[in-house]
């Protein structure tokens, strides 16, 4: 690439960091397609995988995050190429798997075509789940991980969303009188009951707490009374 072909690129690219086809023509002085992609990839570049791929880059200027992601604006560019290679990728890599809605926030954009394009070619698989589809690896092995750990995950969520039931209640509020004179904190209260098979963690005990208005390491109302003088 010519010094001055290859300055004008970087002044484009500094000043606005993605370009579409015509400011790259305007800025190398032609309306050869073929010229405009010679001195791309003599630059180093790469193109969007959302707008259809009309946008460009140079190879340095992304800062990837995490899922080998960056968007400017709403422009979104991945390591792995294309929204077909980055969504293969993502349901690969991702120890749980993917379900569309999880796809569509993380790229941006609709993805429903590209995972059939996916299944038909055999690049990934699908399993059902709670009414929906759980997108996974096409080998069956990591693809059964990938369901165990998404159940696992699901299992968590529940598990951290839900209440104390009643009897669960009464078994911390035994085991902050049993403590007294001053109630314990939630951490030894869950870890207690954790022992006795009773599966609370400290934030349930704090529920009970807070709905039963005692404070951790405050005087029991028993302890604080004092015996009546004959």
């Amino acid at each position: 690439m010519s010094e001055q072909a290859s300055e004008s690129l970087r002044r484009l690219f500094r000043r606005t960091r993605v370009v579409e086809l015509p400011a790259l023509y305007e800025a190398l002085g032609t309306q050869s397609r073929m010229t405009v992609f010679r001195r791309l990839r003599e630059a180093g570049y790469r193109s969007s995988f959302t707008h259809t791929g009309r946008y460009y880059t140079l190879g340095d200027i992304p800062v990837f995050d995490e899922q080998g992601l960056w968007f400017c604006g709403d422009i979104g560019f991945s390591r792995a190429g294309t929204l077909k290679e980055t969504t293969a990728v993502q349901v690969e890599q991702t120890p749980e798997g993917r379900t569309h809605a999880e796809l569509r926030n993380l790229l941006r954009v609709r993805v429903h075509n590209t995972l059939l394009d996916l299944l038909r070619a055999r690049r990934i698989g699908r399993e059902p789940l709670a009414g929906s589809y759980l997108y996974v690896s096409a080998d069956p092995q990591r693809a059964a991980a990938q369901v165990d750990q998404r159940l696992q995950l699901r299992q968590l969520m529940v598990e951290a969303l839900r209440l104390p039931t009643e009897e669960e209640v009464v078994e911390v509020l035994v085991e902050a009188l049993r403590a007294a004179p001053r109630i314990p904190a939630p951490e030894e209260v869950s870890g207690r009951l954790m022992a006795r098979g009773v599966h609370l963690e400290p934030r349930h005990v704090e529920h009970v707490y807070e709905q039963h208005h005692l404070v951790a390491g405050k005087k029991t109302a028993h302890s604080s009374s004092r015996p009546l003088r004959r």
